[in-house]
C-alpha cells in the first residue's frame, strides 16, 4: 500500500498521545508525513530528524512554531491544500483538523481521532468564559468561528472512510458529533520505560499541563484542605496562579525530564487527575510504576483504572464521582484508609493492556480488515 499519515503540527513542544501514536504508526509501516507545520524534522533530538515532511502554508507564518493555535482560522483551509493524489491509503491522526484532507473515491482514508475538535465543541464555553476573544464585538467573532468550524468539523467527517478512536468515551463523543462509528484502539503506552516499585514515599503526584481543563486548581484546593505532601509537575499559563493559591505542603517542580518524571511517579503514595480526559496516558504511565491512581472517574479513566469499588481483588485506583475539591477530598481519606488494598503488581499488569505490542498487533490486523473490505467494495 503507497500510503501517507498526516498530523496536525510538529513540533518540539508538541510531545502528547497523539505524537506517541505517530511515532508507533511510522515504526511499523512505511509512510510519507504530512502537517499543517513541522519544526520538529530538524531537531537532531528527534526520530523525525532529516525526514522529509509535507507541510503547508502555515508553515512560513510568523511564530508558527510556537504560536500555530493562533491560525485557528486557518486550519481547515490549510489542511485542505495538501495534494495526496499520489496515495492509495491515507492515514489522519487528528485531534483538529487532519481528517479533513482532500481524497477521491479511489483511495482509502482511516482517521486515528484522538478527540473531536475540543474547542469547537465541549470545550467551547470553558475558552469563551476565559478568553478576552470570547468577549465584546471579538467575542462575536469567536462565536461565528467556532460555530464555522463545527460545521466544517461535520462535512470533513464525511471525508473518512473509517474511524478508529483512542478510547470508547472517544467513541462515544465521535458518534454524538459525527454520527459514526469507529473501532476502539488505545493509544500505545511506552511502559517498558517504567519501573515498578512497591516501596513508596508519604507523598502525592500529579503531572499535567498547566492549562485549565486539567482542573490543577481543583486538585490545589483539595491538598490545601487536606494538609497532605503533593508534588506538581508540569508548566503552563496557570502556573503563577496556582502557586499564589497553595499552601505549604504542595510543591512545584515545573517542567521535568522524563527520568525525573518516572523517579516520583514510582515513589509517589497515589497518582491524583482530575480532567476528564479521552484517554489519559499519565494514569496508564503511573499503574505501570505501580503506583495506584486516584481520578476523576468519567472518560478515558473508566477504561483505564480499576476502581475499587468494581473490584476489590485487583483495584488500581479510585474515582471521585463529582468534579469539586470536596469530592476529591474525599478520595483521599477514603484511599489512606483502604491503600492496603492497593498492590504494584495489580497496577503493573492493568497497564500492560496499553503497551505498544497491543497496539502494533490491533491497528495493523484493522488496517489490512479495512483495506480488504475497502478494496472489495471497490472493485
Amino acid at each position: 500500500m503507497h500510503c501517507a499519515l498526516v498530523h496536525e503540527w510538529l513540533t518540539p513542544k508538541a510531545t502528547g498521545g497523539s505524537e506517541l501514536v505517530v511515532r508507533e504508526i511510522l515504526k511499523h509501516i512505511e509512510a510519507d508525513l504530512y502537517a499543517l507545520i513541522d519544526f520538529e524534522s530538524i531537531n537532531p533530538d528527534s526520530y523525525l530528524y532529516g525526514r522529509q515532511i509535507g507541510t503547508t502554508f502555515l508553515q512560513n507564518f510568523p511564530f508558527a512554531s510556537s504560536h500555530i493555535q493562533k491560525y485557528l482560522p486557518f486550519f481547515p483551509l490549510a489542511i485542505e491544500q495538501l495534494d495526496l493524489r499520489d496515495y492509495e491509503v491515507i492515514i489522519s491522526s487528528s485531534h483538529a483538523v487532519a481528517k479533513g484532507i482532500l481524497t477521491s473515491p479511489g483511495q482509502m482514508h482511516i482517521s486515528y481521532c484522538h478527540t473531536p475538535m475540543r474547542y469547537a465543541w465541549d470545550l467551547t464555553y470553558d475558552y469563551l468564559q476565559r478568553s478576552r476573544a470570547g468577549r465584546g464585538i471579538a467575542g462575536i467573532y469567536t462565536r461565528y468561528l467556532l460555530h464555522s468550524l463545527r460545521q466544517w468539523d461535520v462535512i470533513s467527517a464525511n471525508r473518512v472512510d473509517y474511524f478508529i478512536a483512542n478510547s470508547r468515551h472517544t467513541a462515544s463523543r465521535i458518534w454524538r458529533c459525527y454520527r459514526r462509528e469507529a473501532e476502539v484502539i488505545y493509544p500505545p503506552v511506552a511502559i517498558e520505560r517504567f519501573t515498578c516499585q512497591k516501596e513508596k514515599e508519604d507523598f502525592f503526584l500529579t503531572v499535567s499541563r498547566l492549562v485549565s481543563y486539567k482542573q490543577i486548581g481543583l486538585i490545589v484546593e483539595s491538598f490545601n484542605q487536606l494538609g497532605y505532601p503533593l508534588v506538581i509537575i508540569g508548566d503552563g499559563p496557570e502556573l503563577s496562579d496556582l502557586k499564589q493559591k497553595a499552601k505549604a505542603n504542595i510543591t512545584f517542580k515545573g517542567a521535568q525530564s522524563n527520568e525525573v518524571v518516572e523517579e516520583y511517579m514510582r515513589k509517589a503514595k497515589a497518582f491524583v487527575y482530575a480532567a476528564c480526559e479521552d484517554f489519559g496516558i499519565a494514569l496508564v504511565e503511573a499503574q505501570a510504576c505501580g503506583t495506584p491512581v486516584i481520578a476523576y472517574g468519567k472518560g478515558g479513566a473508566r477504561e483505564t483504572v480499576i476502581d475499587f469499588k468494581k473490584s476489590q481483588k485487583n483495584a488500581t485506583g479510585l474515582f471521585f464521582l463529582e468534579q469539586n475539591s470536596k469530592s476529591l477530598a474525599q478520595s483521599v481519606e477514603t484511599f489512606l484508609e483502604l491503600q492496603h488494598h492497593f498492590n504494584a503488581e495489580s497496577c503493573y499488569l492493568q497497564a500492560t493492556r496499553f503497551s505498544p505490542e497491543v497496539f502494533r498487533s490491533r491497528f495493523l490486523s484493522f488496517l489490512e480488515s479495512s483495506f480488504a473490505n475497502w478494496s472489495s467494495r471497490a472493485s
